[in-house]
């Protein structure tokens, strides 16, 4: 559990502070929820939605955290702490102001997002994807990934409002 000083110029090119404009970029993701203060100095534990280790979050600067419109955030440090990511967002300085964030939801640009391998796949980069059998029968398009348990479950949709859940084994 070694503490990851997100270098400067990550996923901004900048090493600043980031400056936003008002407008909510398109291409969100939302990668995780805030679960609460962690110590005494302000730092938040976020809950990812995928494997800690792995987290978009440890590697991306920029964030928006939404409870209804995402403002933007700046994480200036992020590492793996059992399930979870403890950072620290600039401008919270305190317990109080920590515990006010918990429940939001963790959004990062897709175009901010690292480069995959060539044999993985970012779920969300499913949602749209046409799935068809082996013998070329349409299935639906994706919906969402969710995870419940075993293995991954891909909703697809199909026809006029009918839906399928399909594992994603």
């Amino acid at each position: 559990m070694t503490n990851t000083e997100l270098p400067p110029g990550a996923a901004d090119g900048a090493g600043t502070p980031p400056v936003h404009d008002d407008a909510v970029p398109d291409d969100l993701v939302s990668v995780g929820r805030v679960a609460g203060a962690y110590g005494i100095k302000g730092m938040v534990r976020v809950v990812p939605f995928n494997a800690p280790e792995s987290s978009v979050l440890r590697k991306v600067r920029d964030w928006w955290l939404s409870t209804g419109l995402p403002r933007a955030v700046r994480a200036e440090s992020a590492r793996v702490h059992s399930d979870a990511i403890v950072c620290r967002i600039h401008g919270v300085d305190d317990r109080n102001q920590a515990e006010a964030l918990k429940g939001a939801e963790v959004l990062v640009r897709r175009s901010a997002f690292p480069s995959s391998a060539d044999d993985e796949v970012y779920w969300t980069d499913l949602i749209g994807c046409r799935v068809r059998t082996p013998e070329g029968v349409d299935l639906g398009r994706v919906a969402s990934v969710d995870e419940y348990g075993a293995d991954p479950v891909l909703h697809l949709v199909h026809g006029e409002g009918q839906s399928r859940l399909i594992p994603f084994v």
